[in-house]
């Protein structure tokens, strides 16, 4: 995508399918001609203008809004030309198709082609060029991308903050006092005669204790942005008949997986989204465990594999147990065993859940109890998911995040953290300081993209949709 940047682009930036409105838009430098020869008149800068839309030969394809916005005040920096026409998935493409065609035609009596090289727009190029002209940073280009995406309405509106830029602007209010600290110490390294304690009359001690304390502050705020970004993923696991697909039906609020006495009814992994203070959970019911030769069949057997590669992916793992059942000698052996096998596969500290209390007195200590049939305890239930995903409840000021961006805050406060101990060594080691903060500094610019590689561009715009 990005050696052909400069050609002009031009993608429908709809939703595939029926609508009322649909809109093509296109992207490039000196779209006059091409909006001539489409709209049949010259357009007032952001103005949106009610004309028909015709073909090489004059006829009308519809009748809609075109709007024209000139450079560099538009969403990519360059020229831009939307056609605002019915929704139709056809009328849309013989729109692009007549652009394409009006793009390539002569003009003049010099016979050069409207608006040479226009072609389809690859997956992001629209907001990779808003990017790469100054028009949003990187954070605020994920967040195009986040605010589309959003499931919850506390995601929409952390994404609707991010792309505000309340996101970077913390970053780089980091990065500020970063490269303010680092300066000090380079300047200190090319001026040594100077013979100033610069540790102590700059006091770094007390600056690198405030950067690490607002660090701390905007990546806790940052991984429950990622949270509310990438949410909870949570499988059920247990042996068959204790109520997993009951459980599932009871936190979605709808019938999703068959329930029957019958062990072995689910044969292959059934999931569903809920929303727990606006965090989603991806909530995935598997197969009941159990060991080889008690399964039915082949198909059965499969279902428990997949179960298993469904554990392997989860953040979390609830170990559901059956309480009518709880104290007799083949269902505790068998509850050990899975716990077992659990703990094989790398499962740290799965949630202990005890299901059918409605059926039954019986209380263990120290673990979550319900009933997936009347609804008792499924609210300690969503309490215990969000505390184990590290969520507090959400301020206004929070922002969507990645798990990029909590990985980029954390390796910036561990420099950081290293130049405090530097810092203690008194000016012998300003060098290594300096590159401590440099590297402390890097981080942070690989957030909003002041450092960055095409790799990580083609890889951040290449998922974004076709019109953004």
């Amino acid at each position: 995508m990005l050696p052909r940047l400069n050609d002009p682009i031009i993608a429908i930036a709809t939703p595939p399918g029926r609508g009322a409105v649909g809109i093509v838009r296109v992207s490039g430098t000196d779209l006059s001609r091409l909006t001539l020869a489409l709209c049949g008149r010259e357009l007032t800068t952001r103005r949106a203008t009610a004309l028909d839309f015709r073909a090489a030969d004059g006829s009308v394809i519809d009748h809609g809004l075109a709007l024209y916005f000139a450079a560099p005040h538009s969403y990519t920096g360059e020229d831009v030309l939307e056609l605002q026409a019915h929704g139709g998935t056809v009328l849309l493409q013989l729109l692009v198709a007549r652009c394409l065609e009006a793009a390539a035609e002569s003009d003049g009596a010099a016979g050069a082609q409207r608006l040479p090289g226009l072609r389809l727009a690859e997956p992001g190029e629209f907001s990779a060029r808003a990017f790469l002209n100054g028009k949003l940073d990187l954070a605020q280009a994920e967040a195009v991308a986040d605010l589309i995406d959003a499931s919850t309405e506390a995601a929409a509106r952390s994404a609707a903050r991010s792309l505000s830029g309340a996101f970077s602007r913390e970053i780089g209010a980091l990065s500020e006092q970063v490269v303010a600290l680092r300066t000090l110490v380079e300047a200190t390294l090319d001026f040594p005669e100077e013979e100033i304690d610069f540790l102590q009359r700059a006091d770094a001690d007390g600056r690198l204790k405030r950067i690490v304390a607002t660090l701390d502050g905007v990546l806790a705020r940052t991984r429950q942005g990622a949270l509310l970004r990438e949410g909870l993923h949570v499988v059920l696991a247990g042996q068959p008949n204790v109520g997993k697909s009951s459980l599932l039906n009871a936190l979605a609020g709808a019938e999703l997986a068959i329930v029957t006495p019958l062990a072995g009814t689910t044969r292959d992994r059934i999931g569903q989204t809920i929303q727990i203070e606006g965090v989603p959970v991806h909530v995935v019911d598997i197969a009941g465990l159990r060991p080889d030769h008690e399964l039915h069949d082949e198909v059965e057997r499969i279902g428990v594999q997949r179960g298993w590669q469904a554990i392997a992916q989860a953040d979390l793992v609830i170990h559901l147990h059956d309480l009518t059942r709880t104290g007799q000698a083949d269902h505790d052996a068998a509850d050990a065993a899975i716990a077992q096998q659990l703990q094989t596969a790398g499962v740290q500290a799965p949630l202990q859940v005890y299901n059918k209390s409605d059926a039954t007195k019986v209380r263990p200590a120290e673990a979550i109890v319900l009933s997936a049939h009347t609804g008792e305890g499924l609210d300690l239930l969503r309490r215990a998911l969000l505390q184990r995903a590290g969520w507090s409840p959400a301020g206004e000021g929070l922002f969507i995040a990645r798990g990029r961006h909590v990985q980029a805050l954390s390796r910036a406060r561990d420099h950081v953290r290293q130049a405090q101990e530097l810092a203690s060594r008194g000016d012998a080691a300003l060098d290594l300081l300096a590159e401590e903060l440099r590297l402390a500094h890097h981080e942070l610019g690989a957030i909003v993209g002041v450092f960055t590689t095409d790799d990580l561009l083609g890889e951040i715009f290449g998922k974004f949709c076709i019109g953004k």
